[in-house]
């Protein structure tokens, strides 16, 4: 009488082809912001300075890798019904939280980002990944699709602020950088350019995201056919 040998599957590396994909398509391929649309209001209101788009996305990136990782712990004990009321709380606590330390340590800065980090509640990218994808995965990789979502939402984030921060107001992380000859300031003092103040309204925000679209999508023909 034979007896039938149970062998286990073998375990998927940490860091997995597949593992790696989670992180590295939505920064270009699979971008949150240029590809699939969503985040944009961040990107219209926070990106008048380079340090806020930084901060925003620190405070994106601590909410959604560690609220995936809640929501996949937490996914076979949700009701269907209640689980958009589940990610809410998920996503308004961890808000909070990041909200106390910014008013504890950066309080300057909580000033300036005010209601939008409250408003990281109803970014579309945060629902979107509990419901689309820490729903039916496991921990690790949901923690890597938090953060591979959020480097592609943050990096459109900053390259919107360095061209508006540096045209709008002169200036990168607050050290000058144009500046007026005559003055002496700014590390390439100038005499042919002044500060565009129509770079620091929201529309020059959406104009900005929308060339960097048009670049993205130039030099990648296929996200053109597939959308």
């Amino acid at each position: 009488m034979s007896e039938t040998v149970k062998t286990k599957a073998p375990k998927e590396p940490l860091f997995s082809k597949k593992n790696r994909k989670l992180v590295i398509d939505p920064l270009e391929d699979n971008n949150p912001v240029t590809v699939q649309v969503l985040g944009i209001c961040s990107a219209l209101a926070i990106t008048v300075q380079v340090e806020q788009a930084l901060v925003m996305t620190g405070s994106v990136l601590f909410v959604l890798a560690l609220g995936n990782v809640v929501i996949s712990l937490m996914r076979n004990l949700i009701p269907s019904r209640i689980r958009i009321i589940v990610q809410l709380v998920v996503v308004a606590s961890l808000v909070i939280i990041v909200n106390e330390v910014l008013k504890a340590f950066l309080p300057d800065m909580a000033e300036k980002l005010s209601v939008f980090v409250g408003l990281i509640i109803t970014n579309c990218i945060i629902m979107g990944r509990f419901e689309a994808f820490a729903m039916a995965q496991k921990p690790w990789p949901s923690f890597l699709d938090g953060i591979g979502n959020t480097l592609g939402y943050g990096i459109v984030l900053v390259l919107v602020s360095i061209v508006r921060e540096l045209f709008g107001s002169g200036t990168l992380m607050g050290f000058p950088i144009l500046g007026d000859k005559v003055e002496g300031t700014g590390l390439f003092a100038t005499d042919w350019y002044a500060n565009n103040n129509l770079m620091i309204l929201p529309p020059m925000a959406l104009i900005t995201v929308g060339i960097i679209i048009w670049v993205q999508r130039s030099r990648n023909k296929a996200l053109i056919e597939d959308h």
